[in-house]
């Protein structure tokens, strides 16, 4: 009988997301249910935004939850390497295994011509989605950019025709797509890293990989996958697409509308039992109903087949009442008072907030309102906080948040040095002094502008919680609508070209 292996390949480009999480902890349980292996692999290959300390984030959290891997990076295994920007070469040989055998293209189109193209099918009505025909050129044209140097992607052979692909789902049964809307998929960027369709493809497949568990956002990827795998001549692992996590007001999960960084979670003091029961609950449910559930209790009763396609909602009202039964009905009071010291009263989140606060203090009792901000979660926060502490207008700051914010994401290094150079920078190209540039993220992080540093009070609190606040603190100033937000997005892009 066959090993069932399941695998989770997370982007290390930022906060570990909910949402990986959740596809995690459903993959984990299907393999322990079949008695088989679960493989973390990180898809590393943009290398502008991917970066090692993201990784150990991706690591970090999902251990925290509990999710242990059999494979991965860091724990070795029979078919590493498990980062796929090691695999480089693994995937240029396929490419040119799929070039030799006509199923793939060098395409030396430039970014121009791509434009013209597709706004050509607009025109006429038809989808945007090039095909081959579209994108190659006459042999004397290839030969004449090839003999220039240019830059060039390889790009797989897809269907001309209006037929339909027929793809298999666990959950769904047969779902029916159109090849109309399947374009000539990049396989290997112009830098030479695959794409996610060709990597994932090579590497399930090398890595022994049966079922992949994954989004939904994905069905309509499965065409090209389909395609990889026959032309490759490989079985293609069973699918099962798992419905997207959602807000309260039914959109797909996002940071401006839920935290969605597993380290808020723990930042803010949930328990992560809480947590991964809540996840197991996003879809699916136990055989007697129970919301209430440990993870070896959902491994013993896992089956694939209770979950439901609707999309569930992640709230965090709902979180919270479940994270207050398991403090209340799984921790004696020794227990808990365990789990607060672990959580924020320990030497390691104590010695940072001392060092800055020492100088201000006259009487220990001090250090407790002074330091608050630093061991709480969300501030307390009202309008009249940024008016009293700012000059700015409140436009103005909600301007400046939102920009901070979008810089701060964007951050590969939480350092003190480095947030600082970007907050400065950022107030030199909004023509903002730095002093009232930085009192509205001042009251955003600490509640007040009469605090320590606030870069050291991010430093300090991580860029999770530091992120989170300054999203809390746009909503408290009324946030930004759709409308408001892509005139901002322009203007931050006005920013960064004259930077």
């Amino acid at each position: 009988m066959t090993e069932v292996r399941t695998r989770i390949a997370p982007s290390p480009t930022g906060d570990p997301h909910v949402g990986t999480a959740y596809i995690a902890l459903f993959n984990l349980c299907f393999a322990r249910q079949h008695q088989g292996k679960f493989i973390l692999r990180i898809e590393d290959t943009d290398q502008t935004r991917s970066n090692r300390e993201s990784e150990q984030a991706i690591f970090d959290s999902l251990r925290w939850l509990g999710l242990e891997w059999d494979e991965g990076p860091d724990v070795g295994g029979d078919f590493g390497p498990y980062r796929q920007s090691e695999r480089g070469d693994v995937y240029t040989e396929h490419c040119n295994e799929l070039i030799e055998k006509g199923y793939a293209f060098r395409c030396y189109r430039t970014p121009e011509e791509l434009n013209v193209l597709r706004e050509s099918r607009r025109e006429q009505g038809l989808h945007a989605a090039l095909k081959p025909s579209d994108l190659k050129l006459p042999d004397d044209e290839v030969a004449r950019r090839a003999a220039e140097g240019a830059p060039y992607v390889i790009r797989m052979v897809v269907p001309e025709d209006d037929g339909e692909c027929i793809v298999k789902d666990m959950l769904r049964g047969e779902i029916a797509l159109d090849w109309s809307m399947v374009d000539a998929q990049i396989l290997l960027k112009s830098d030479g890293m695959p794409t996610y369709h060709l990597a994932n493809v090579v590497d399930d497949h090398l890595m022994n990989i049966t079922h992949v568990l994954r989004g939904e956002e994905w069905i309509n990827s499965a065409p090209k996958h389909k395609l990889l795998y026959q032309y490759f001549g490989w079985d293609m692992p069973e699918l099962c697409h798992l419905p997207l996590l959602r807000n309260p007001d039914k959109s797909k999960l996002s940071k401006r509308k839920n935290p969605t960084s597993i380290l808020y979670y723990q930042r803010m003091g949930f328990m992560p039992e809480a947590v991964l029961n809540y996840l197991g609950r996003m879809g699916w449910s136990m055989p007697d109903e129970s919301e209430k559930f440990s993870l070896e209790e959902m491994h013993t009763h896992f089956d694939i087949q209770r979950v439901s396609l609707g999309g569930p909602i992640f709230d965090v009202t709902k979180l919270k009442w479940l994270n207050g039964r398991w403090l209340r009905e799984d921790l004696t009071l020794e227990q808990l008072a365990d789990r607060l010291q672990e959580w924020a009263f320990n030497k390691e989140r104590l010695m940072p907030a001392l060092a800055q606060f020492q100088p201000r203090l006259e009487v220990m009792s001090d250090l407790a309102p002074s330091a608050a901000f630093l061991f709480g979660g969300m501030l307390d926060l009202e309008e009249g906080d940024f008016t009293s502490n700012s000059k700015l207008p409140v436009e103005q700051q909600v301007d400046l948040l939102q920009f901070a914010l979008w810089r701060l994401e964007a951050l590969r290094h939480w350092e003190k040095d480095a947030i600082f150079a970007e907050m400065k920078t950022l107030s030199t190209q909004m023509e903002i002094k730095l002093k009232d540039f930085l009192a509205p993220i001042f009251v955003s992080i600490a509640g007040t502008t009469s605090s320590i540093s606030v870069m050291d009070s991010m430093t300090m609190l991580g860029p999770d919680m530091s992120r989170a606040r300054l999203r809390h603190a746009i909503g408290v100033l009324g946030g930004v609508s759709k409308k408001k937000m892509k005139k901002l997005e322009k203007a931050y892009q006005v920013l960064e070209i004259n930077s």
